[in-house]
């Protein structure tokens, strides 16, 4: 099996001058990378600087055929993080944002000054450094940022409050990849914390297989959050429970009889993906309280994973006279305009697979349509019977989106510009005259 390799690719480790953040650029400038090592160089609490610790780090990466320079400012500064990157090697293509410090003191007792260091280094460092980063990354088309919490970040820990911040959709179509770890691992930070004994068995390099996937060209992976530490990592995601729907007007009363259908997690569980997903309960509340009375899933928290039936599609057709409207032209004028590609995934029933595929090339020449998926601006995924209806005037797309009709994953904003009406209505005598060839 090949060896994961980094050749020709920048990498920005902060926070690299220790712990994990020494092991990344160890690795990276093993696996061929040319690392930034920054690292300001303070205390584990976040106070004084040195440029000794990054330093070291970039006389080892050199010592072992390597190639590493070495940056001694503070991440809020990410500017001048990245720009060292820009100067030395001409571009960014990885960014590890590692660096954070400890501040072991209760909520009660936290000073204003403790928050502000917090603060500074983890959420304004994350963002100074991932800012600066973001137009070498857009103009390139590519990029793999990796974001570092805890479990105190995730789960809450006495004395501990920390930051988590993992970005997703805006940067998927131009291939920038953002994920989130939360690892466990010896280090400064742990060692006031943990007994040698268990940090015996939470060595750095036990994180590093994982950032070195997320961070490679072939991972596709973007917008999650793992867990990891002592040879163990898990994902974690978002989970609804069954809910409760009541009838209105309620009072706080009926919330606290109903408390434990409203916050208790049993059998009927889903796992939400978009924020439009929740108005499909919102909009299908006859159908959600029929089925809550019966005890049953919701139909609209129903996760099928049958194998796609193959049937005759209305999508067919209606795609084809797409098609055949942008091969002759007729639509060339609306390119400039939307400048976006689009997915549309046609199923049968709600919460059914994918039955097909088709991607809507509105920015690129006179435009196309083809059947698959690929990297596109957003993914629309509708039941066959409602597309048709949409695309006739029957049913307006945002009554459909609201209603969880159509579902949407990715730039809304992109979204809103497409709509069928770009197209001739899929009415008989356009489904033939589209089907003849053009005189």
């Amino acid at each position: 099996m090949s060896q994961l390799r980094f050749d020709g690719k920048v990498v920005v480790i902060t926070g690299a001058g220790n712990g994990l953040g020494k092991e990344y650029a160890l690795f990276f400038g093993k696996r061929g990378a040319k690392v930034v090592v920054n690292d300001l160089g303070g205390s584990m609490k976040g106070t004084g600087a040195s440029s000794s610790a990054a330093d070291k780090v970039v006389d080892e990466i050199k010592a072992a055929g390597g190639v590493a320079v070495a940056n001694y400012d503070s991440v809020e500064f990410g500017e001048k993080v990245i720009d060292t990157a820009i100067k030395a090697f001409g571009k960014i293509d990885i960014l590890i944002n590692n660096a954070g410090i400890l501040r072991d003191v209760s909520f009660e007792k936290m000073k204003d000054e403790d928050w502000d260091l917090i603060y500074r280094v983890h959420l304004k460092g994350t963002y100074s450094c991932t800012k600066a980063a973001w137009p070498y990354m857009r103009e390139q088309k590519y990029g793999r940022i990796i974001n570092t919490s805890s479990a105190s970040g995730v789960y809450g820990v006495f004395g501990q409050n920390k930051l988590l911040c993992c970005q997703d959709g805006e940067g998927l179509k131009r291939n920038i990849l953002v994920n989130s770890i939360c690892p466990v691992a010896a280090s400064r930070l742990t060692e006031t914390v943990m007994s040698k004994e268990l940090l015996a068995n939470l060595k750095p390099e036990f994180v590093v297989p994982l950032v070195g996937v997320l961070s490679h060209d072939d991972s596709k992976e973007t917008g999650a959050i793992y867990e990891l530490g002592a040879g163990y990592i898990s994902k974690l995601r978002w989970q609804r429970n069954q809910g409760y729907f009541f009838d209105t007007p309620f009072t706080p009363e009926d919330v606290r009889d109903k408390w434990e259908q409203v916050a208790g997690f049993g059998d009927n569980v889903c796992y939400p993906q978009t924020s439009s997903e929740i108005f499909e309960i919102f909009f299908n509340k006859e159908d959600f309280i029929k089925q809550q009375k019966e005890g049953k899933t919701s139909t609209a928290q129903t996760q099928q994973t049958t194998q796609a039936p193959s049937v005759n599609l209305k999508a067919d057709k209606i795609f084809g006279l797409m098609k055949a409207f942008l091969d002759r032209g007729e639509g060339k004028e609306f390119i400039p305009k939307i400048q976006g590609v689009f997915n549309f995934e046609i199923i049968t029933q709600k919460g059914g697979p994918v039955v097909k595929s088709w991607v809507i090339d509105l920015k690129n020449g006179q435009g196309g349509i083809k059947e698959g998926k690929e990297s596109a601006d957003a993914t629309f995924t509708m039941i066959d019977d409602d597309f048709e209806k949409v695309c006739l005037g029957k049913l307006q797309a945002n009554e459909a989106f609201l209603k969880g009709q159509m579902k949407i994953k990715g730039n809304m904003k992109k979204a809103t510009l497409f709509t069928p009406s770009l197209f001739p209505a899929p009415t008989p005598d356009n489904l033939a005259k589209y089907s003849q060839p053009k005189l």
